[in-house]
């Protein structure tokens, strides 16, 4: 009997440690020490990603004014010419023949209105002394008028013929980079031809074409506007108040010079719901090239808004969530709605409020209920 009771306390001893000490694993586990973030307003600075296109502040087609073989091509692709300089030569030989000719012609009727200026000053001592009738004098300054009448024709048609004579050679209308040169000597160019000799392009100030959805436009620039109320800046109607773009290239590095947005369409495009811009950017070390492409970013700064480090959100199907303590230091799983992303920071627009304690670590240890000791960050 001695024994038997002795084994019941030794029972009912260890059955109270083993409990004990259950209970003070499971309080261990639960009251975690875990850093939290207060959740408070602030301003966020986002910026939106626009894809652009390159091209050049001048592109001019090059296209040859007559037909003709080309002869000569003075460039190559690529290379930078001063404006006037030759860039391509027509076979201008037919174009000299007719030149010729109409020298020639010209000539004649020269020596036609020579010859009836002579016969006026012939007739005119015969009629003071009336020896012969006016009316001959009359037909004398008739046919010199004719004659003076197709000499101006001969002259304008010598200009024609050598304004075409001179086209054969085509020279540079502004200064910049030569494209694509399709063609080859001994092909035949004309007019007509679908494709130009080449693009000329000045490439000193750059276009960047980009689209931008109406919201995003209409935040732009009413924000712009408040923001010149506020400094006192006038501006007339009309005239953009956007916030300068930075260019990241298609390398990924950031072009040293910022850009400004100075055009706008006038339409939104109801298909997309998108309205095109233009930025324009100096490139006077000509490192933007016509036809490249880029990534325009422009920043926007949101007031009081709600800002939580992304480290303290999850993830599950296509929710956002985070561990919430409540005033007994119990977590609380909640969906949160994001905004926007500001550097490291959500902006959060549902989900939370100004003041809620946020943890920021140990998501992965803790469930619904499961009790913290908060360390402020």
């Amino acid at each position: 009997m001695a024994y038997f009771c002795l084994f019941i306390a030794t029972t009912c001893c260890l059955t109270n440690c083993s409990t004990s000490e259950s209970k003070e694993k499971e309080g261990n586990t639960k009251a975690l020490a875990l850093p939290i973030y207060t959740v408070d307003t602030s301003d966020a600075t986002t910026v939106k990603d626009y894809l652009g296109t390159i091209e050049g502040k001048v592109n001019v087609e090059i296209r040859p004014q007559v037909d003709g073989i080309l002869q000569d091509i003075y460039v190559d692709e690529g290379s930078f010419v001063q404006k006037g300089q030759k860039l391509f030569k027509i076979d201008a030989s037919a174009y000299q023949e007719v030149l010729n000719n109409m020298v020639a012609t010209q000539n004649v009727a020269k020596a036609k209105l020579e010859n009836a200026n002579l016969e006026v000053e012939r007739l005119k001592p015969l009629v003071e002394n009336d020896v012969i009738s006016d009316v001959r004098l009359q037909t004398a300054k008739s046919e010199y008028d004719v004659a003076k009448a197709s000499l101006d024709q001969a002259t304008a048609a010598v200009r024609s013929a050598q304004i075409n004579k001179e086209f054969t050679i085509i020279t540079a209308p502004v200064s910049g980079y030569i494209g694509r040169i399709p063609k080859r000597i001994g092909n035949l160019v004309g007019k007509g031809d679908k494709d130009p000799l080449t693009v000329l392009s000045d490439v000193q100030e750059v276009y960047v074409y980009f689209s931008m959805n109406e919201s995003d436009f209409l935040y732009f620039t009413k924000l712009k506007a408040k923001e010149d109320s506020v400094a006192g800046v006038q501006h007339t109607h009309g005239q953009l108040r956007f916030p300068v773009a930075t260019l990241i290239l298609a390398d990924g590095e950031t072009y040293s010079q910022k850009g400004k947005v100075d055009a706008i369409n006038g339409q939104v495009d109801r298909t997309t719901g998108a309205i095109s811009l233009r930025a324009s950017f100096p490139n006077k070390e000509n490192i933007l090239r016509n036809g490249s492409t880029g990534t325009l970013k422009i920043s926007e700064v949101r007031k009081g808004v709600l800002q939580i480090p992304q480290i303290a959100t999850s993830e599950l199907q296509d929710k956002t969530f985070v561990y919430v303590l409540n005033p007994n230091n119990k977590v609380e799983r909640r969906a949160i709605t994001i905004k926007g992303k500001s550097k490291d920071n959500y902006i959060v627009s549902s989900g939370l409020n100004v003041g809620d304690r946020v943890l920021l670590s140990g998501l992965d240890k803790i469930t619904d209920g499961s009790s913290v000791i908060p360390i402020q960050q």
